[in-house]
């Protein structure tokens, strides 16, 4: 069998069904990917190691197209992975370029989450990236692991990360409960989605009334999973009695003021700071579990 031809057709093919259809682009980068991985996985046992550089110099002179030996090997992992059946299903709704991203991981697991996520949440390349860079995997509860390596039904709780990364962009010293908010708003997006895929943004300084005097929530949130709203209170100190009948005071008041009959009662979650370090001290349901948080 000639090797070398047939995964130059294989290749010349590719780049003629990408120009003249272009919906089907990347279902076929990943059928050519996957068959050429298998020519070279073939060509490899049976030349040796040193044949994928040689396909690399011809297969770029001729074509035209940057095939280096690295992208060879790339491809031929690629093809290893599945053959052997050690990842989820092949999915076109990833990319070519999310697929490499990560071939760059040697943990399968780690690998099948990350596709999982990308799927359920239509995860760009570089947002991918970026959760792979913030060790998104290695911060999963053991058990969330476990589930998920034995397909067992997860719970939203199992996803949030510990520890929980705040990003602080800006550089500034948390030395006060404003500044921390302020960290948090500037990147509220990935804060929600460290805390868990079911968090919205309602308002942060939220204004209430109790009796004659006024009073401010840090952050009030909504989660949709359990249908209830989120009262968030952040401390640079560690956890004091007082914080958590603070906190009841305005759990009490939401469930009073805007709660509806068809949702749950209001959770309420106090983050403090603990030897260095910023963590849920506090969370009046066990529903949600207490996370350690660190600052980037």
């Amino acid at each position: 069998m000639n090797y070398y031809n047939e995964i130059k057709n294989e290749l010349i093919n590719n780049e003629i069904t990408k120009k003249v259809k272009d919906y089907s682009k990347n279902r076929s980068d990943l059928n050519t990917y996957y068959n050429v991985g298998k020519l070279l996985s073939e060509a490899g046992k049976q030349y040796g190691e040193k044949i994928i550089n040689e396909y690399s110099k011809r297969l770029t002179s001729e074509l035209g197209v940057s095939y280096t030996k690295r992208t060879l090997f790339r491809i031929r992992q690629f093809y290893l992975l599945f053959n052997n059946q050690k990842v989820s299903t092949l999915s076109t709704q990833l990319t070519w370029s999310h697929y490499s991203e990560l071939l760059s991981l040697d943990n399968i697991d780690e690998i099948n989450y990350y596709i999982m996520i990308t799927e359920q949440q239509s995860l760009s390349v570089r947002e991918l990236r970026e959760r792979i860079k913030n060790k998104e995997y290695e911060r999963l509860d053991d058990k969330t692991k476990e589930k998920l390596i034995t397909k067992k039904e997860t719970d939203v709780v199992d996803f949030i990360k510990n520890p929980i990364a705040i990003k602080n962009t800006t550089n500034k010293e948390i030395i006060s409960e404003k500044v921390l908010q302020k960290v948090i708003l500037e990147n509220l997006d990935d804060f929600l989605k460290e805390l868990g895929n079911s968090f919205c943004y309602i308002a942060n300084e939220y204004k209430i009334k109790i009796g004659n005097n006024y009073n401010y929530i840090d952050l009030l949130l909504y989660n949709y999973e359990f249908n209830c709203f989120v009262v968030v209170e952040l401390k640079v100190t560690e956890l004091k009695k007082e914080h958590i009948g603070q906190i009841e005071v305005y759990m009490n008041y939401i469930d009073k003021t805007l709660r509806k009959p068809t949702q749950d009662k209001t959770i309420g979650i106090i983050i403090c700071k603990k030897d260095n370090k910023f963590i849920m001290e506090y969370c009046s349901d066990n529903r949600i579990f207490a996370r350690e948080y660190y600052v980037l």
